[in-house]
């Protein structure tokens, strides 16, 4: 897997954490910290749970496929970026102050759009 591969997954399995954290049991919230957040190999976590490194990468992969799952069936994360890309055109919008009526328009139609996302 390349770096900008590895980036990439390491941003969305943070994001979806950030979702649904609450809904991983202890141990793996505790082993995607680890691994995701604090940036431990898989060695270093085996070794400060005494247990061995495929334990560790089976328990962070079933973890990562719950998040996945849980992302498949919420859709938490594709909601916010929804929203965020519609927040994004109407800030752009509203920087212009010289608005004319069918901007100012289009830039109430984008905070109703936001609101119900």
């Amino acid at each position: 897997m390349s770096q900008e591969n590895r980036l990439e997954k390491t941003n969305r399995i943070n994001l979806l954490f950030d979702f649904y954290e609450a809904l991983l049991t202890e141990k793996q919230q505790t082993f995607l910290k680890y691994y995701f957040l604090d940036d431990f190999s898989l060695g270093e976590i085996a070794a400060e749970f005494e247990i061995s490194r495929q334990a560790v990468y089976e328990h962070i992969k079933r973890a990562e496929g719950m998040l996945e799952t849980y992302e498949e069936k919420l859709g938490l994360l594709k909601k916010h970026e929804a929203r965020s890309g519609v927040l994004s055109r109407l800030e752009l919008l509203l920087e212009d102050s010289t608005l004319s009526p069918l901007h100012k328009e289009t830039a109430r139609n984008l905070l109703r759009e936001a609101e119900q996302l």
